[in-house]
């Protein structure tokens, strides 16, 4: 797969059309060494240059295609706090010592993004008004009164919205009620991670793009990076390559789902129009199978993602129950334009956690972050600076795993269609 990603533009989306354009970079020519050598210019390798070149450290990027080529560069835009998992759930699984610590790592993820975006005066659109965790079903609302009850107790500003005040928060009385959590917002998903990028450079980093990682070898002192025009010598490694893993370290690419999420845009509303919508900047995504997810952008474009087909498509029909859904929900959107539509893979894992691995002294990998990118890959990167600046095991506030290839992955696409068949026939019941 290394080789396909080489030298592709970035994929049409809105955000290639309105992001500030990335710092200048070229493709690595010739060798050379350095301290840390990241493997992908997400928003994970990006936050672990940025903090390894804050701390003194030699880093140095590779990047087999445009810095935030994959899912970091296409995503919904979405700053949500916390993991998939639910407080309690984390520290009755892995103690109150880890448990707690990947407690606090999801709290405050969403606070790095934005302190990083004012530190670095990163031009992104960044608005923090919440996320909304919206309930469709009974069950979705069970869920969803935990989430915000298991939060509270901790002290995070979380509220239960429901009735007339969910229908002002978010326009519409489609929703019986959702959590609204203060801890999130949005950003401009392509230009933070740019503004990421520039960030590190200005520090320190060096970032190469055009530079597929060919092959990664143990060697006397550390590693070696092969790349079609040159390789790396580095003391230590880091692989950020999350859903465009592929098979330079073995059984990476097995370990996680590339799993499509699809996205469509209107043009900018009129103000009369958008004044009803998400009125207070929140976000929102909702418990369903679906998992719709959508805000309005700062220009008034109403932004709604979602599952669709499971391939790269741009054809109107392949997102029309994206905009079949969303005229349901405000049906002021059927007398606009939809006039951007775009899909890419994002890393789901069978556990629904991230996963972090060494599977040798000096490698590190971070990936699959199955929806929560923006706020938990950024966490993880400076999570991974610090291992990699010296921290040890202590720096790590995720278990550290070995890499296990999923069982029958090549048959994910059934499995996926599968889930989600049933996923949608018990929503259905629950209603």
């Amino acid at each position: 797969m290394v080789e396909t990603l080489a030298r592709r533009p970035m994929p049409r989306s809105l955000y290639r059309e309105t992001a500030p354009p990335a710092p200048e970079t070229a493709a690595l020519a010739g060798d050379t060494t350095a301290k840390v050598v990241i493997v992908g210019a997400g928003f994970t390798g990006l936050s672990a240059a940025l903090h390894l070149a804050e701390a003194g450290a030699d880093a140095l990027v590779l990047e087999a295609s445009q810095i935030g080529w994959g899912a970091s560069g296409r995503n919904g835009g979405q700053v949500n706090p916390g993991l998939k998992w639910e407080p309690d759930q984390l520290e009755q699984a892995f103690g109150a010592d880890l448990g707690g610590r990947m407690v606090r790592l999801g709290d405050e993820a969403p606070g790095l993004v934005f302190d990083l975006i004012a530190r670095h005066r990163i031009d992104c659109a960044p608005r923090r008004g919440g996320t909304l965790r919206a309930a469709i079903s009974e069950r979705a609302a069970k869920g969803v009164r935990e989430f915000q009850r298991q939060w509270a107790a901790r002290g995070a500003d979380v509220v239960i919205s429901e009735g007339k005040e969910m229908a002002r928060l978010t326009g519409t009385g489609f929703y019986p009620l959702g959590a609204h959590d203060r801890r999130g917002g949005q950003v401009n998903p392509l230009a933070y991670c740019r503004g990421l990028a520039g960030a590190a450079m200005a520090a320190g980093a060096r970032l190469f793009t055009d530079t597929p990682a060919t092959r990664l070898a143990r060697v006397a002192g550390g590693w070696e990076i092969t790349t079609p025009n040159g390789l790396v010598r580095a003391e230590r490694v880091i692989l950020a390559t999350n859903g465009y893993s592929d098979d330079l370290w073995p059984g990476l690419r097995r370990s996680v789902i590339p799993v499509y999420s699809s996205i469509t845009a209107t043009e900018p509303l009129p103000p009369d129009l958008a004044a009803p919508i998400l009125s207070n900047g929140v976000v929102l995504y909702e418990m369903s199978a679906s998992y719709a997810y959508y805000r309005l952008d700062d220009a008034g474009r109403f932004v709604m993602g979602g599952r669709s087909v499971l391939r790269p498509a741009s054809a109107r029909q392949d997102f029309r129950t994206l905009v079949d859904h969303a005229t349901r929900l405000f049906p002021v959107l059927r007398s606009v334009e939809w006039t951007h539509r775009w899909n890419g893979q994002v890393a789901v894992t069978w556990d629904q956690l991230p996963h972090l691995h060494e599977p040798e002294a000096g490698l590190t990998i971070g990936l699959g972050y199955n929806g929560r990118g923006v706020a938990m890959a950024t966490a993880t990167g400076r999570m991974l600076a610090r291992h990699a600046a010296g921290g040890g095991r202590e720096a790590l506030d995720l278990p550290v795993t070995r890499i296990n290839p999923i069982l029958g992955h090549a048959a994910w696409p059934l499995a996926v269609k599968a889930r989600l068949k049933w996923d949608r026939a018990r929503e259905t019941f629950d209603r």
